[in-house]
């Protein structure tokens, strides 16, 4: 039997029951992710917020973008963290569970792109942990790996956003949010995905 199957019937909540029907057919869409988060340990630290856009026939769709900053104000409290981000941010504002339930349900079965998103997963996992739900099932694709493979390194070097940005000539200066890094991974995708002849 299909894993996906086995699983819809467990007591996960509703959304995540649909988001694993989605996986009976390969999606042509990706979506390119970024998150903003407290720090690098996906068991400690805590999304503040997650922007994305989605991608379809080589094409950034400006107009299928998720976007939201979690209003993390216990976290905040507890680690001595100011509220200041949250209050002065004009994007939409939510609670995590509802933030990553919203995130889940724009995702769908996409194919998910992002600078080192393994990281990017796991700190939506654990949020998923939280709500009692599985891990993230999508394809994922990294474009610092993608560039070490367009270029054949094996070195292990690192790229930083915008290390990459500037050796693609994009322009970087005025990102501030999750959403904005999002837009910039999606170009540098589709650079890449075009010299790796991926279709």
């Amino acid at each position: 039997m299909i894993d996906w199957l086995k699983n819809i019937n467990k007591d996960y909540p509703e959304f995540w029951k649909q988001y694993l029907s989605k996986f009976e057919k390969k999606s042509n869409r990706f979506v390119v992710l970024s998150t903003e988060t407290t720090g690098l340990d996906a068991n400690s630290d805590v999304i503040l917020s997650i922007g994305a856009i989605a991608i379809e026939n080589n094409t950034i769709l400006i107009g299928d973008v998720f976007e939201v900053v979690l209003l993390q104000y216990i976290y905040n409290h507890d680690h001595g963290i100011s509220n200041e981000f949250i209050i002065e941010s004009k994007q939409p504002k939510s609670l995590e569970p509802q933030a990553i339930q919203g995130f889940v349900e724009y995702l769908g079965n996409s194919v998910l792109i992002g600078h080192r998103i393994d990281f990017d997963v796991e700190v939506i996992n654990k949020a998923l942990e939280k709500l009692k739900c599985g891990r993230l099932k999508n394809e994922a694709l990294d474009i610092e790996v993608m560039y070490r493979k367009w270029k054949e390194l094996s070195d292990g070097k690192e790229f930083s956003l915008d290390e990459l940005s500037e050796l693609f000539k994009i322009e970087t200066s005025d990102r501030v949010s999750a959403s904005e890094d999002a837009y910039t991974i999606a170009l540098l995708f589709l650079k890449l995905k075009s010299r790796l002849g991926i279709n």
